[in-house]
């Protein structure tokens, strides 16, 4: 689980005018759907979380995301 702002928190930035950006300052970087697709290989999704194998190096882990707009982040490699 990620430590920081609760995910109200994060909503209401993500409903501002630059949202990827505020999110980026909170959380990292930050994928869009495109993104995500390029970076990773999705299997699984449920509440709010993905599970999700890195290409670049198949590591697996988690993203949390919003859904409007839809951003993923906070990525967390899997014990």
């Amino acid at each position: 689980m990620n430590d920081g702002p609760p995910e109200e928190l994060i909503q209401e930035l993500m409903e501002t005018r630059s949202p990827r950006q505020e999110l980026e300052a909170i959380r990292g970087q930050v994928w869009t759907t495109n993104e995500l697709q390029r970076d990773f290989e999705v299997l699984g999704f449920g509440g709010g979380r993905c599970v999700v194998r890195r290409r670049s190096d198949r590591v697996r882990g988690s993203l949390d995301f919003g859904y409007m707009p839809r951003y993923y982040y906070g990525f967390v490699v899997a014990d």
